[in-house]
């Protein structure tokens, strides 16, 4: 089945189908509504390569994974569902700018998954029209052709610490498609122990000419004192330094943290 293919009915979430909800949802420019669970910033850019990027971020509902540390399951375990608004681009990016007013030249879209909706392809139109870079994280399960206009895509395989399997057949297509076009995007992967690095490890090597992250991973969303995170977050991270320094097939990597994580812990909406 292509990449951009539909899921079966009966595996998705209330938040999934708010997603795809009722696609003949159209303002009266015939805009396809968003399934918005959050719009937040100024702030950084907490993970991959645009990590430090000062962007604001529009939080999409939905999503075709059940990652077992995910720190965004609201977005489609269902406990999100009654704070999931279903916004035109227009009502959209008014509200970026009601928030965020003219500080801003940068937009993350994140999730869940985003790349499950088609219809952000007009919302990256518009914001481009109006010189703001767009930056997408997706796990590399879907293709959309508007991928084709993100600015600075990460593509972000999950490792068997997160209970997923990777479809290896889809994600070499997604690369193949945006090497053609010779697109910015990069591959992340997010570790957590030595079978998620031998996992990232595989990927890198797979993809040997793409940029390539490693993040360490937070196991402790549970906590939400920040002062007892960040002890735990260099730990880890410190760790998967060590890892990597001695690894001989890990030349040409990135290792970060995840930066939100270490100023504001696990607090949402950052």
């Amino acid at each position: 089945m292509e990449a951009g293919s539909e899921w079966a009915e009966e595996d998705r979430t209330e938040a999934e189908l708010a997603g795809e909800s009722d696609r003949t949802e159209v303002n009266r420019t015939g805009a396809r509504r968003i399934p918005v669970l959050e719009i937040f910033g100024p702030t950084v850019q907490g993970e991959g390569m645009v990590i430090g990027r000062k962007t604001m971020f529009v939080r999409t509902a939905g999503c075709d994974y059940r990652c077992a540390w995910c720190d965004s399951a609201f977005t489609w375990d269902g406990t999100g569902k009654d704070d999931i608004r279903l916004l035109t681009p227009h009502e959209i990016i008014a509200e970026l700018r009601e928030i965020g007013g003219d500080s801003f030249a940068h937009v993350t879209l994140s999730g869940g998954n985003p790349a499950l909706l088609p219809q952000l392809e007009e919302l990256i139109e518009r914001l481009r029209a109006q010189g703001i870079l767009v930056a997408l994280e997706t796990q590399g399960s879907r293709w959309q052709d508007w991928f084709y206009l993100i600015d600075e895509l990460t593509l972000s395989p999950k490792p068997p610490s997160s209970g997923m399997a990777t479809d290896w057949e889809t994600l070499d297509v997604i690369v193949r498609r945006l090497e053609s076009r010779e697109r910015t995007f990069s591959l992340k992967v997010v570790v957590f122990d030595e079978t998620d690095l031998r996992y990232a490890t595989d990927v890198h090597e797979r993809y040997p000419t793409v940029p390539f992250y490693l993040q360490a991973g937070n196991g402790n969303l549970r906590e939400t004192d920040r002062n007892r995170m960040l002890p735990y977050l260099v730990e880890r991270y410190e760790w998967l330094i060590g890892q990597v320094m001695a690894d001989a097939r890990l030349k040409k990597v990135h290792v970060l943290p995840q930066l939100h994580a270490w100023v504001w812990g696990n607090k949402k909406g950052v």
